[in-house]
């Protein structure tokens, strides 16, 4: 096919496609699916080799937003069932974080909910990440805390903090249909505070929220443009309690032309399989190891993954490696470039670690709970892990 031939040159040159060549990846059928898995494999194998980097989710904070963002079970008014705690202490954070790293997680993801915090939060959330780093030596910190004021970004950098995550999650002329109280230029705001302090910068998108294929690939295009160092892709879960509950947009098939298509467009990037990767890609998980070189281990924020065994053996079967914490994550020259970068190196910008989207992927066709896409059993609550009493998922 002579769209993916010259998607693989461009990817294997770190050219950007064109837009048109970016949703004719989202347009492409079943019966040539294999073919773009394998031709985006190329790009990613290029960069990345046959690593897959391992990440793993602290949930500081849970529930209670004052935010009215439409994906997620935390937002203001939902009825979701999910668990509400305040915040963990630093021991408690570091005890749960400690499970993540046993399982061979290189990345800490400390995520809180809200609409971003006060600088007393920032002051628990810097003594939070000394005592992981005390505990779990050479271990990556990824903070997402929601919008960042001036100063926040650098004082969490002197705290030891290697990365933020802030999602886009949607174009920006969609943005306003999945969150009213606040604006996609205060998400963009805040990834480039974190660039800017020296945090690697994590950004990434949620399909399956009713977009469109053009807002599929603005989204990436902006990440793209905003250069992070990592993408988190997220595939909406649909809560229930929450606006999007009735949202089944996605086939496996889908979800995996969709991380294609992310590969193709940031060829060189962390590009993360986030959640919502059991609900959706099912037994076909596999198949995404050869477009992305990221996965959380076990459970997300408020929702329980595959268990963190399986997600080993799922890569072992599959003919990839765990990433050693000893080895830089992304390729020399972003490294370089961005004078630290993500993996062991620091600096620069990261992958979607958490945001509150972490529970959370994308066609414009409208699938009815009930019909073949719809997997509403594959739904769990998270009911272990950090503020419970509980043994987590890792």
């Amino acid at each position: 096919m002579d769209l993916l031939n010259t998607l693989v040159d461009k990817g294997l040159r770190r050219e950007l496609p064109t837009r048109e060549e970016a949703l004719a990846v989202l347009a492409t059928s079943d019966d040539d699916l294999l073919d773009v898995v394998a031709a985006a494999g190329r790009v990613r194998r290029q960069w990345f080799g046959r690593r897959v980097k391992l990440n793993y989710l602290v949930n500081l904070k849970s529930g209670l937003c004052p935010e009215d963002c439409s994906y997620c079970s935390q937002r203001l008014g939902s009825t979701a069932e999910i668990l509400k705690y305040t915040w963990l202490k630093p021991d408690e954070a570091s005890q749960a974080a400690a499970a993540g790293v046993a399982g061979g997680a290189k990345r800490v993801c400390l995520v809180a909910s809200g609409r971003g915090p006060t600088d007393r939060d920032v002051d628990r959330v810097s003594k939070t990440i000394e005592a992981i780093k005390e505990r779990n030596e050479g271990v990556e910190v990824c903070a997402c805390l929601g919008l960042l004021s001036e100063g926040q970004a650098e004082r969490l950098r002197e705290a030891g903090a290697d990365a933020y995550n802030h999602n886009l999650n949607t174009s920006e002329a969609t943005y306003g249909d999945i969150t009213t109280t606040h604006t996609y230029a205060d998400r963009v705001d805040t990834v480039q505070k974190a660039h800017g302090a020296g945090l690697s910068a994590c950004s990434g998108l949620i399909a399956g929220m009713g977009e469109s294929d053009g807002d599929l690939v603005d989204v990436v295009f902006a990440l793209r443009e905003l250069d992070p160092d990592s993408v988190p892709v997220n595939f909406l879960i649909p809560f229930e309690g929450t606006p999007l509950a009735k949202e089944w947009n996605l086939t496996p098939q889908r979800a995996l032309r969709i991380l294609a298509m992310v590969r193709f467009v940031c060829p060189d990037v962390e590009v993360r399989l986030a959640g919502g990767r059991e609900v959706h890609l099912r037994t076909l998980q596999p198949l995404a190891l050869h477009l992305v070189n990221s996965i959380f281990l076990g459970d997300y924020l408020t929702s329980e993954g595959q268990a963190g065994r399986a997600d080993l053996e799922m890569i072992a079967d599959a003919g990839f490696e765990v990433e050693g914490a000893d080895t830089a994550t992304l390729p020399a020259h972003r490294v370089d470039a961005a004078s630290g970068g993500c993996g062991s190196q620091g600096g620069g910008g990261c992958a979607p670690c958490g945001d509150t989207a972490g529970d959370t992927a994308g066609y414009t066709g409208q699938q009815a709970a009930g019909t073949p896409g719809a997997r509403p059993d594959l739904v769990s609550v998270r009911r272990r892990g950090a503020g419970t009493g509980l043994a987590p998922n890792a």
